[in-house]
């Protein structure tokens, strides 16, 4: 339970730093004999930041409760 919670307020930490991230992928368009054109696009995965307060109280509360029951 404890490793749970520390994980959890770790998380709500990282996700106030980071809005998100974005990657990279590449599409290949045409292949024609020996030529070859590719296309590469952006891809971004953000969350709200209200995610991160909830997933942080929610690892508080997890190791409080952890702590009353020890």
């Amino acid at each position: 339970m404890r490793v749970l919670g520390i994980i959890l307020v770790v998380a709500g930490i990282l996700m106030f730093v980071f809005n998100g991230f974005s990657y990279k992928t590449e599409k290949r368009v045409a292949d024609i004999g020996p030529l070859k054109i590719d296309k590469e696009q952006n891809h971004s995965i953000g969350w709200p930041v209200y995610a991160g307060a909830v997933t942080l109280i929610a690892g508080i509360a997890v190791l409080l409760v952890g702590r009353k029951k020890s």
